[in-house]
C-alpha cells in the first residue's frame, strides 16, 4: 500500500500512467490492422522519421511536436505511395525512409551542440518528459482513435483482410489506409515521450501478436490486444518505478513475457487430445 501511495503522490508519474496507457491502447488498436496487413514495422520507420524531425526542430529552436507531427504524417503518406509502387514494396520503403531519416538526425546532432536532454528523452524515452500538453493530446488521440475505430470497424475489417475485395465492394480503401497512417503517426510521436524512438514500435507489434496466440477472429484479437496492452504498460511502469529502471525497456520485457505466456497457453491447447465423440454401444 505504501508503494502505491508513494507512486500516486508524484504528478509526473500520474501523467505518465494515464497518458502512456492511452497511447498504448491506441497503439494496440491500430497495431491489429497494421500487423495483419504486414505493416507492423511502420511504427519503427515512423519513429526514425520523428527522431530526424525532432533533431532538426531542436537545432532550429522550434517546437518539437509542432514540427514532428506534420513531418511524420507526410512520411506516412509517402510510405503509402511508395508501397503502391510495383518497384518498392512495404518493407523496403519503410527501411529506406527510416534509415535516411535517422542519418539526417545524426548529421544534424553532429553539426549542432550535440544530443541534449530533450532529444535524449525522445530517443530512449523518459517518464519525466510527459507534460500536461502531451497528456491532453493523448486524451484527444485516444478518444479519436476509439471513436473512429468503432464507427469504421466494418470498413477497417474489409481493408485489413482483402483490400481488393474491399475496393470492389465500394470501400474507399485508400482513405482508410490514409486514416490508419495519420493515427499511427500521432501515436508514434506521443509514445516516443515514454518509450523512445527505439522501442515505440513494440507497443504496436507485441499486443496484437500476443492476442493472435489466443484468438483467430479480428474482433477477438482486437479486444485481447487492447486488454493485454493496457495490463503490460501499467505493470511495466510500476515495475520500472519499483526497480528504478528505465520505463521503456521494462514495458517491452513485460510485453515479451506476455507473448511467451500466451504462446505457452496456445501450445498447451494444441497438445490436448481431441474429445472422443464416439457414441457408447
Amino acid at each position: 500500500m505504501s508503494f502505491f501511495l508513494d507512486f500516486f503522490s508524484y504528478g509526473f508519474l500520474l501523467r505518465a500512467l494515464l497518458g502512456g496507457a492511452l497511447v498504448a491502447l491506441c497503439a494496440s488498436l491500430l497495431g491489429t490492422s497494421l500487423v495483419l496487413t504486414r505493416y507492423a514495422m511502420i511504427g519503427d520507420g515512423l519513429s526514425h522519421v520523428a527522431f530526424g524531425a525532432l533533431a532538426l526542430a531542436m537545432a532550429l529552436s522550434a517546437a518539437p511536436l509542432a514540427v514532428a507531427i506534420p513531418v511524420v504524417m507526410a512520411a506516412a503518406f509517402l510510405l503509402l505511395r511508395l508501397s503502391d509502387s510495383s518497384r518498392i514494396r512495404g518493407d523496403a520503403a519503410i527501411a529506406m525512409l527510416s534509415s535516411a531519416s535517422m542519418a539526417v538526425g545524426v548529421i544534424v546532432i553532429s553539426l549542432s551542440s550535440g544530443m541534449n536532454t530533450d532529444l535524449h528523452s525522445f530517443m530512449f524515452g523518459s517518464i519525466l518528459s510527459m507534460s500536461r500538453g502531451d497528456l491532453i493530446l493523448a486524451v484527444i488521440l485516444s478518444l479519436a482513435v476509439t471513436l473512429l475505430f468503432t464507427l469504421s470497424y466494418n470498413n477497417l475489417f474489409a481493408v485489413t483482410f482483402d483490400e481488393n475485395f474491399a475496393r470492389a465492394s465500394g470501400v474507399r480503401a485508400g482513405l482508410w489506409n490514409a486514416l490508419l497512417a495519420v493515427l499511427a503517426s500521432v501515436t508514434v510521436v506521443l509514445g516516443m515521450r515514454i518509450m523512445g524512438a527505439i522501442l515505440i514500435s513494440s507497443l504496436i507489434i507485441f499486443p496484437p501478436l500476443s492476442a493472435m496466440r489466443l484468438s483467430g477472429s479480428f474482433k477477438g484479437v482486437t479486444l485481447i490486444s487492447a486488454a493485454a496492452s493496457l495490463v503490460c504498460f501499467v505493470s511495466g511502469l510500476f515495475l520500472s518505478y519499483a526497480l528504478d529502471l528505465p520505463s521503456g525497456p521494462v514495458i517491452v520485457m513485460v510485453n515479451v513475457l506476455c507473448f511467451s505466456l500466451f504462446s505457452l497457453v496456445r501450445f498447451i491447447r494444441s497438445r490436448r487430445p481431441a474429445p472422443d465423440l464416439t457414441p457408447d454401444p
